[in-house]
């Protein structure tokens, strides 16, 4: 299981999104710049977590999350999401070490 390193705060947290409003860049693959890690977490339904090799490589991992579930992305890994049901809720949480607070 993959989680937050020890020392990392939570920098921003999106507003929460469902199917009808996730933002196209969730959608579609990308990733986190370096040093920032991604957590979304599912508040209703379902959705599911595609992590990429690379920007233009194959699916090498599916995660399925379900309401009160996590997942984690790394920084600099290339990943989408996708809403499963109609009642999905998430939001994303981004974390970063403190020092790089002031260094953006």
């Amino acid at each position: 299981m993959s989680c937050i390193p020890k020392g990392y705060v939570k920098c921003k947290t999106t507003e929460v999104f469902g199917k009808e409003s996730i933002p196209d860049i969730y959608a579609q693959r990308h990733f986190t710049r370096r040093g920032v890690y991604e957590q979304i977490h599912v508040i209703s339904g379902e959705l599911m977590f595609y992590g990429y090799k690379d920007k233009e490589g194959e699916v090498e991992r599916e995660v399925r999350l379900k309401a009160s579930e996590t997942a984690i992305s790394h920084p600099e890994y290339w990943h989408s999401i996708m809403p499963l049901t109609d009642d999905t809720q998430f939001e994303i949480h981004f974390y970063i070490k403190p020092e790089a607070l002031n260094n953006p």
